[in-house]
């Protein structure tokens, strides 16, 4: 079994709701397309996933070192940990 993610504790905002995402942060300010959307864990920042064109949630993890996305499309409720490698669901529900 693969270790699981040693980052949990870097969580500190609850992902919006997918209908309150208004898009790729960056995308939007270029005029850029995205596919899927991902919110980082650490800071709240939303990017594109890296089927996108400017794989925006990736560049941001290597600029920040935030080690977490949700992602950010209705009905799906993973997460991931770019450092450890890891897709996991984690309840991070306001309480």
């Amino acid at each position: 079994m693969p270790a699981a993610c040693t980052h949990l504790d870097r969580i500190e905002v609850v992902p919006p709701e997918p209908e309150a995402i208004g898009g790729c942060e960056e995308c939007l300010k270029a005029g850029g397309r995205w596919v899927h959307l991902r919110v980082c864990l650490t800071c709240g920042k939303v990017g594109c996933c890296d089927d996108s064109p400017n794989k925006h949630a990736t560049a941001h993890f290597h600029e920040s070192g935030h080690p977490l996305i949700h992602s950010g499309e209705p009905g799906e409720q993973w997460s991931y940990c770019y450092v450890d490698d890891q897709a996991f669901v984690v309840d991070i529900a306001p309480d």
